[in-house]
């Protein structure tokens, strides 16, 4: 712990300048990079490898959730960005580090997805050569993951270091909007980039334009990684202030989260509602461009403008639930709303795909991201009610952990369901189906977790409980 004078430190921090408007939407640079990246591995990469080169789905979902399934390592990542500056900053070298590493990586997956398609024999009769190249292709995500922790874990604690407690939630609001931006910008930059290849293109052609794209578009994320960044902490930042930080995400162990999460019976219900409500929600991460492929014969490029359909409707939901659903009908309301909207957009677009009319798959789409902003809003501001503020970091934190491993088993579930469908069924659309029925039975497991959440109940235990625990760790 820092020495000095609280006093005098406290004063020096309040002369410190205000974040304004225009630099909050410049921090939101940083969630547009990961917006338009997450469009090339959930978006382009899962399609080229389950629908053109025929890699089994679970396989497919097994590789790119490795990014995923190195979330813890961001803790380690959090605390050497507050111990050891990096090229003079704590948080900026290193947002800039793991945003030219993850530009980097990506161009190599995409570079072994070819070999682990060059390797399969007509057919895609699995050989030996496929094994060590998909082994690679784990590596390299997962590596692609720990770039990501690199640079995003700082880069929430630079929006911590930076804000106060009268600015941070407008900060963190405008930010995360930004993702959904990046997302659709993403979309549609992709689909445009990939627009000359036709249903049923040889593999050549494809790899031609999806290499173009790949060096393009990481490119252009780590750009705007660095402009979105520059220059903000050494003006802003109130970290040599802070002699007694709060408890952040990055300040949690894993062990430390798994014990928070079951710290007492209300925290054991809400996270367990949590945990199925994300399986549930994003299983179709690793599914949704092979969907539109096989079963409504789109093309490389509209099957990537699936995710601005997705980010608008996702948009609209988190303004609409923010400002108007939730502060008239409550939080608890709202998200039960948002999961019975979600089953019945599951159930739509199995219906979607039996009309094979794409323009109904879009639609579905906006719908399914309306509702799905709607149930991510009401859940998070439901969390925030559900705790107290001596606890609130370590809260937080505990959830943010177990969401990351939480979006990584979604998507190895979604790959694993489309394959178990595949054997069950010889027509794609029944496969396919089976994954979203699935996801529509998993939210209404959620729901009933839901329902079992008492507030009064939760203020009342868990805040002593966590106490209790971080207490023990101490000792």
């Amino acid at each position: 712990m820092a020495s000095g004078n609280l006093s005098s430190s406290q004063y020096d921090a309040h002369s410190l300048p205000k974040v304004n408007l225009l630099t909050m939407f410049r921090l939101g640079f940083f969630q547009m990079a990961l917006g338009i990246m997450s469009v090339l591995t959930l978006g382009v990469l899962n399609r080229i490898m389950i629908d053109e080169l025929k890699v089994p789905a679970l396989i497919t979902a097994l590789a790119i959730a490795m990014h995923q399934f190195v979330a813890p390592i961001r803790i380690w990542f959090g605390q050497i960005s507050d111990s050891k500056p990096f090229l003079g900053y704590h948080r900026t070298g290193y947002v800039w580090l793991g945003a030219a590493l993850f530009a980097i990586t990506a161009f190599l997956a995409v570079q072994i997805v070819w070999q682990v398609g060059a390797s399969l024999q007509p057919g895609g009769a699995w050989t030996n050569q496929t094994t060590i190249w998909v082994a690679l292709l784990g590596l390299i995500f997962a590596l692609y993951g720990i770039a990501l922790s690199a640079s995003s874990t700082p880069f929430m604690a630079l929006l911590v270091d930076i804000s106060d407690e009268d600015n941070r939630s407008k900060i963190v609001g405008i930010v995360w909007s930004m993702l959904m931006i990046g997302i659709i910008i993403g979309a549609v930059t992709s689909g445009g980039l990939l627009r000359q290849i036709e249903l049923d293109a040889p593999i050549e052609i494809i790899q031609t334009q999806v290499n173009r794209l790949f060096t393009i578009v990481p490119a252009v994320a780590f750009l705007l990684c660095f402009v979105g960044t520059v220059g903000i902490e050494k003006k802003y930042s109130r970290f040599s202030f802070r002699t007694t930080p709060g408890l952040r995400e990055d300040k949690i162990t894993l062990r430390q989260a798994l014990t928070i999460l079951t710290a007492s019976r209300q925290t054991g219900i809400f996270f367990t509602f949590l945990l199925v409500m994300t399986i549930s929600l994003f299983m179709q991460d690793t599914v949704m461009e092979p969907y539109g492929g096989e079963v409504f014969k789109m093309t490389i490029a509209e099957t990537t403008k699936l995710n601005a359909f997705f980010g608008i409707g996702t948009l609209v939901g988190l303004g609409l639930t923010g400002v108007v659903i939730a502060p008239r009908i409550g939080k608890k309301t709202t998200t039960k709303l948002g999961c019975i909207a979600v089953a019945i957009c599951f159930i739509l677009l199995i219906f979607a795909g039996a009309t094979a009319n794409p323009k109904m798959l879009q639609l579905c789409l906006v719908l399914f991201g309306f509702a799905s902003g709607i149930t991510t809003t009401g859940a998070l501001s439901l969390m925030l009610d559900l705790t107290a503020a001596e606890t609130a970091g370590t809260f937080v934190g505990a959830w943010g952990l177990a969401q990351a491993i939480s979006r990584a088993l979604a998507t190895v579930s979604g790959g694993a369901v489309l394959n178990i469908g595949k054997t069950l069924f010889s027509a794609a659309l029944p496969s396919y189906s089976l994954v979203f029925a699935t996801q529509a039975v998993g939210i209404t497991a959620a729901l009933y977790f839901l329902t079992r959440v008492n507030v009064s109940e939760f203020q009342r235990n868990a805040k002593d409980a966590m106490v209790s625990i971080l207490e023990q760790e101490l000792d």
